[in-house]
Parts: C-alpha cells; structure tokens; sequence
C-alpha cells in the first residue's frame, strides 16, 4: 500500500467509512423519503431564520447559536460537494437551487422583520451585525477547518456526534438574517459584508467536503460518473478557493492597514495637543480612506494645524485624508 493510501486509511479507517448510501440519504434531498426530507428543510429552515433574525434584533447570541444548531442549510452544501466529488451533476444542481431557496427565504424573512428596527443607527452598535459585516481571511481559515470537521464527521460513522459543534461553528442561517434586516435599513455596505461572509462559509465548506469526500475514495465507487476523479475535484477546489480567497485577504489587508493607521493618527495627534490642557483624543472614524478624529481641549484651542500635517506626513500615506473634528460642527482637513 502506498503512503498516501495508509494515510487515508488512517483519517477514515474501512470499519468507519459510511459507505456511499449512507451519505447519499445524508444530503442528497432528492434521494430516498424526498417528500419527508425536503419539507423538514423547509420547516426547519424557517424556523431557524426566525430564531436568527430574533437574536440579531434583540443582540442575543445565545439565540442566534440556537439557530445554528437547527439551521439544516449545511445538508445541501455538503450535497454539493458530494455531487462534485461523484460527478453526479442532478445532485449538485438539486443542492445548489435548495441553497438559493434558503437564501431567498432568510433574506426576505430579515426584510421583513426589519421593520422592527427602530432606526438603521441603532444596527451599528449590535454586536450581533458588526460580527458578520466585515468578513477577513480568519473566517475563511475558521470557516474551512469546520468544514473539514463536517465533512469527517459525515465520512466517519464515530464522529457524527461532533455535527452539532459544526453547525455552531459554520456560521449560515445568521448572516443571511443580517442581510435582510441591514437591506431593510437601507444600510446596504453592510448587507453586502453579511452576504460575502455567508457566502465564503458556503464556498470553504465545499472546499473542505470536496477534499475529505475524495479522501474517502467516494470518486472511485461504482455508482459515481466514469470521469468522476479526484483530478476534476481538485480543480473545482482550486478556483472556489481563489474565489474566496482574494476578497477576503484584501479585506484582511485593508483591516490591518486601517487598524495600523488609525493609531499612527492617535499617537500623532497625542503629540500635538501634549501641551493643550485638558486635551483628549477618541477613536478614529472611517470613511472610505478619511479618517475623522474627534479631540477636545479644556478652553477649545488646538495648536498650528500646519505641524500636525508635517507629523502626519510622516506617520501615514499621503492618500490617506485626515480631518480633526474639535466639536460645536467645526471640524480642520488636515490633509
């Protein structure tokens, strides 16, 4: 036996390999009892929406994680890359239109209790949005290492008990809520950070299916597509991983640069009041590339704005604007 077929047999042992119809009755909706599992989706979908988007209105993370053990969203995802890995296109069709019907549920469930939503400000301090507006590469990292726990889990008959800790983990039914209720609000930035979040979980749990499910020698059963290989499911993983990937990493890098700007401008301006009695500086604002610094000062006086932009200049990039914000509406482009 060669080395990769002794590792294989070690992370999915024979005696606990599920065989192929265990995981066709898993996550294909349209195999076996189809009329009991595609409405316990929908049930169970609606009712997870429901808890969802209640737990983000009212900021209760225990509500939403209760969402996400019952979201049945992960089946049909999985169902993807089953159907990639076996070469079976019906079945990856079926799962992706499944997928698209739950997204369409969620979404207009989040729209229309968004109407609850007192005013689209007060979105911006709910821990429950800010969490799944601004995806980075760490999700992905998180969202790919659950994935391959769930894809185990669904190859392993001994670890199907670890299913609920990835349903907890892989965060699906709660962003779609957030990007309802956000698209209600008007706050549309924000919906559109929520749904990439929900979509690279998406993407990472097909990545990381598609790799264990051809791990587990499904490509090679005598009921997958002649040309099924795991060739074909390492392309298909390679372009879904690029697809997720970028955004998220430039979105990473634009964070991290941000982060390090805004307390370059901090120090900075720290500096430059040292002499101002009672002055003090706040958080930084951003807006695009113009950071908004608030300070106040006891008698309202700043020093020569002209020796703040020199520091500036030699603190941050010339292209990031900067503007101090001194209260009473009076605010000074620094540059």
């Amino acid at each position: 036996m060669s080395t990769m077929g002794r590792i294989m047999q070690t992370l999915i042992p024979p005696s606990q390999r599920q065989p192929v119809e265990a995981l066709d009755d898993a996550l294909d909706l349209g195999y076996g009892d189809v009329a009991g599992k595609r409405t316990g989706f929908l049930i169970m979908l609606t009712l997870a929406g429901l808890i969802a988007i209640a737990g983000v209105l009212t900021d209760s993370t225990a509500t939403v994680i209760g969402a996400m053990i019952i979201a049945p969203l992960g089946t049909p995802i999985l169902g993807i890359a089953h159907g990639l890995v076996t070469g079976h296109l019906s079945l990856v069709v079926r799962s992706i239109l499944w997928v698209l019907s739950g997204v369409v549920i969620v979404v207009v469930l989040g729209l229309f209790f968004s109407l609850f939503v007192a005013t689209p400000e007060s979105l911006a301090t709910n821990s429950q949005v800010l969490g799944r507006t601004s995806p980075s590469l760490m999700d992905l990292v998180a969202a790919l290492a659950t994935g391959f726990a769930g894809g185990f889990a669904m190859c392993r008959k001994d670890l199907s008990a670890v299913l609920p800790g990835v349903a907890i983990a892989i965060s699906l039914v709660p962003p779609l809520g957030v990007v309802g209720v956000c698209a209600g609000q008007g706050e549309w930035g924000d919906a559109l950070g929520a749904f990439v979040l929900f979509l690279s979980n998406v993407l990472a749990l097909v990545i990381a299916g598609s790799i264990v499910f051809t791990l587990a020698g499904y490509a090679r059963e005598p009921g997958s597509s002649r040309e099924a290989n795991r060739r074909r499911a390492y392309i298909v993983v390679t372009v879904l991983a690029l697809i997720v990937a970028v955004p998220l990493a430039a979105n990473s890098i634009v964070t991290i640069a941000l982060a390090r700007w805004s307390v370059a401008i901090q120090q900075t301006a720290v500096t430059w009041l040292k002499d101002e009695p009672g002055s003090r500086v706040y958080d930084v604002d951003w807006d695009g590339i113009t950071a908004t610094l608030d300070v106040t000062t006891d008698d309202g006086g700043i020093p020569p704005i002209e020796q703040l932009k020199d520091d500036l200049a030699k603190a941050i990039p010339s292209y990031v604007g900067v503007v101090i914000d001194v209260g009473q509406g009076v605010e000074h482009v620094v540059q």
